[in-house]
Parts: structure tokens; C-alpha cells; sequence
């Protein structure tokens, strides 16, 4: 199983060893010299085992025509020799074995080459403001400043405490019209991008293998839930399930972009997260979202992840939201990411700006891993394709935004008109 292609370490290590330190994580590239070592010493050993098969692949002719010969000493002797030879390439094959597991692993563990044009940085402060801040009003009034978790329990349409008596802290509970509001940001989500993207209903637990493809394993083995006895994960995103609906298979290139979409419930330990951002519904262990994934050849993929980020945009445009879009510096972009964007709300309680959605192109880096890969029309062989995804609209930020942006004096919240249809006739969620 790969991750960036091993065969870049032998032609291009120069430009490998240049694209991985603009992450600036000095232990990556002391990965990358134990993949280069080992992938040296595991040509080295299979050179010489594959000479030695060779070698008694001859020998075995030889004993056959000393044997036509009657020379049966000589053919014994020679039989000898071979059983040494074998015993030699036994050895070595399973050092080689040895050696594939050890690279496998270290390979896994190595991040994604960033594109060249992502923007150079060493943390989020880096990270570069596209377009925004958008339907950014001049002042916010002080009914706007209160935080959700505040209104949204005197609204009685979110109840933590009793999350967190049924199931443990950092889960949270939506009531009324809040759940109503949770669900109708999942199937505004849904209906906007059904012209293009196929409706999908994963299943929310996967193999070790389906989360190993999309890079969350084994690197973020501590933020998913693992289901020990069954050898199974709570997904942690429906990227997960959707990145591996084609893995081991071959696509047709008539076939491509495919386009999925998915509504989930995603499962998240947030490990180390303990009295960060832990209130209301901003960080939470299980949450919903929508997601909508790309599978893709090489030359479409780019033009795909600005209509991922566009249709991402429009949804929070839509909704009125304050927003804006940021790209991810190269020192602050996830492992597996090759290029990525992020969208943000403004939520004035809270005075923060918090990330809605993740749009991310990874080049060949999952497909690599799930071994997915396409063929085109009247060309022998495969290649890799690539994937891309972003959140349509993760649930908890966004409602909370929305509590705290569209709080009226009276305490009551505004709705979005776009989300009426799915309200059941109400506009706005008022005191009991």
C-alpha cells in the first residue's frame, strides 16, 4: 500500500525532500531518509533473490540433462548446491518481507506533497485570506454578542446536560426546534447539490483498512472511536466511506469525475481537546454533516476543487452568514492534503471566527492507498485517480452561527427563509 509513490524517492528525491519541507516538520524528512534507506536495502535484497531464483532455475535445467546423461553423481552434487541456494533465497525473501512491512509502515506515516502553488506558512496564522469577510455588517448589536449556548437553552431547543447524562461529556442534544434546525441544515445541503452529485447512505462503522485510506490511520488512531471486538471504526467523516467505494477497483474514464454526496452522523474522540471550545456546539464527539466527494483523472481535478469550494460558499452565502474563505498555508495543511480551503462564519456571541467547512484536493494520495484507480479509452494499463472533498455543511458551527447572528432583541432567532421549507412553517424560534 503507498501514500505519495514510492518511485518519486528513486527519480525525483531532490524535489520530494523540497515539496515536504515547506511543511516545516523536521520529521518528515527524517521519514523520508528511512524510506529512502529502506527502499535501497529492499531493491538490494530483492536483486540478489531474484538472481538467486535465477540461479536455480539453471541449476534444475542442469541436473535434468546430467540426469538424461546418467551422471546422477554430478546431478546429486549439483542438487546440493541448489538446496543451499534456496535455503539463501528463503532467507532473503523473508527479509524482504520484513523490509516491505517496515516501508509500508513509514510510507503511511509520510504526509502529502503540497501543491506548488499552496501558500508557504508555518501555522493558521499564516494562512492567507482569499475573499471575505462577506455580509460582514459594520457592527454587530449587543442582542448578537450572546454566546448560543446561552440563547439556544433559554430557547429550550439545546440541552447538553442531559447529552451528557445519557452518553458523557462533550455530546450535545438539540430539542424542538433546534433538532428541526439540524436536520433541515442537512437537507438544504443534500437538495443544493443534488444536480450533480449522486446521494449516498454509507455506513457509519468501516474496516481498519477503509480508514487507513483516507490517511486517518494510523496517524489519528487516538481521535476515532474503535470498536475493538468487531475490528470496526465509527467514521469520522463520510469522506471516509465514500473515498473507499471504489478502492481495488478499476474506473472507466467515461465514468469520470464521479460525484458523491452523504449525510452522516460523524464520531470523534477529540482527543487533548479537554476545555477548548467545548461549550455549546462547537466541538462535540458525535455530529452531522454533509459531505460531497469527487473522484477524478489527474487534469480534472484542479477545476473540481474551485466548484467544491463554490458550491460550499453558495451554501453558506445562501444562508446569510457572515463568511469568509482562507487557503491553508503548507505549515498548517492536513497530512493528506494537497492544496485545501477553508470557510469560515463569523458568529458575533462567540466572537470567533469558526471553520465550517474543509475543501481539499489530495492528488493521488488516498486513491493511492485504497488502490483505486482508472483507465483510459484505448490506452493499455491504469493510472492512480484523485480525490477531493469538502464539508456541503457541517451542522453544529453553523447552527450556532446562526443562534447568534440572527438573535433578536426579544431573544428569539430569525431563520434563514432558505431553510423554511424544512422548518414545518416556522420562520423563527421564539421564547415558550
Amino acid at each position: 500500500m503507498g501514500v505519495i509513490d514510492v518511485r518519486l524517492l528513486r527519480t525525483d528525491l531532490d524535489g520530494v525532500r523540497a515539496a515536504l519541507s515547506r511543511r516545516g516538520k523536521p520529521d518528515v524528512l527524517g521519514q523520508l531518509d528511512d524510506a529512502v534507506a529502506l527502499d535501497t536495502r529492499l531493491r538490494e535484497i530483492t536483486s540478489e533473490r531474484d538472481a538467486l531464483r535465477a540461479e536455480v532455475n539453471d541449476i534444475s535445467k542442469q541436473v535434468g540433462q546430467l540426469r538424461r546423461n546418467q551422471q546422477m553423481a554430478e546431478a546429486e552434487e549439483m542438487m546440493g548446491r541448489s538446496r543451499a541456494i534456496g535455503d539463501r533465497e528463503k532467507i532473503l525473501q523473508e527479509e524482504a518481507e520484513s523490509l516491505e512491512e517496515k516501508l509500508r509502515q513509514v510510507l503511511l506515516r509520510i504526509p502529502n506533497l503540497p501543491h506548488p502553488d499552496a501558500p508557504h506558512g508555518k501555522s493558521d496564522a499564516d494562512n492567507p485570506v482569499l475573499k471575505g469577510p462577506i455580509n460582514m455588517p459594520a457592527t454587530f448589536a449587543e442582542h448578537q454578542r450572546v454566546p448560543h449556548w446561552e440563547t439556544a437553552v433559554a430557547l429550550g431547543i439545546l440541552d447538553n446536560e442531559r447529552a451528557t447524562k445519557i452518553s458523557g461529556s462533550m455530546f450535545t442534544m438539540q430539542r424542538g426546534l433546534g433538532a428541526t434546525l439540524s436536520r433541515a441544515l442537512c437537507q438544504y445541503a443534500l437538495d443544493r447539490n443534488a444536480d450533480a452529485f449522486e446521494e449516498i447512505r454509507p455506513p457509519s462503522l468501516v474496516t481498519t483498512a477503509t480508514l487507513t485510506a483516507t490517511g486517518q490511520l494510523p496517524k489519528f488512531a487516538d481521535d476515532a472511536y474503535a470498536i475493538e471486538r468487531d475490528d470496526l471504526w465509527a467514521i469520522p467523516t463520510a469522506e471516509v466511506p465514500l473515498t473507499s467505494l471504489y478502492a481495488s477497483e478499476v474506473v472507466e474514464d467515461t465514468e469520470l469525475p464521479a460525484r458523491f454526496m452523504a449525510y452522516s452522523s460523524c464520531y470523534r474522540r477529540e482527543a487533548g481537546s479537554a476545555g477548548r471550545d467545548t461549550r455549546g456546539m462547537l466541538r462535540a464527539h458525535e455530529f452531522d454533516k454533509v459531505e460531497i466527494l469527487a473522484l477524478a483523472m489527474p487534469e480534472q481535478a484542479e477545476a473540481l476543487l474551485i466548484e467544491l469550494r463554490d458550491r460550499a460558499e453558495a451554501l453558506i452565502a445562501g444562508l446569510g452568514l457572515p463568511y469568509r474563505i482562507i487557503e491553508i498555508c503548507t505549515g498548517d495543511m492536513g497530512g493528506s492534503h494537497h492544496r485545501s480551503y477553508d470557510l469560515e462564519v463569523y458568529a458575533p456571541g462567540c466572537d470567533s471566527w469558526l471553520e465550517v467547512s474543509s475543501v481539499s484536493w489530495f492528488s493521488d494520495y488516498q486513491a493511492r492507498r485504497a488502490d483505486i484507480r482508472f483507465k483510459r479509452t484505448g490506452q493499455k494499463g491504469t493510472e492512480i485517480a484523485h480525490t477531493l472533498n469538502g464539508s456541503a455543511l457541517a451542522v453544529p458551527r453553523v447552527w450556532a452561527a446562526i443562534c447568534e447572528n440572527f438573535r433578536q432583541p426579544d431573544g428569539s432567532v430569525a431563520l434563514p427563509e432558505v431553510l423554511w421549507p424544512y422548518m414545518r412553517g416556522a420562520t423563527s424560534i421564539s421564547p415558550k
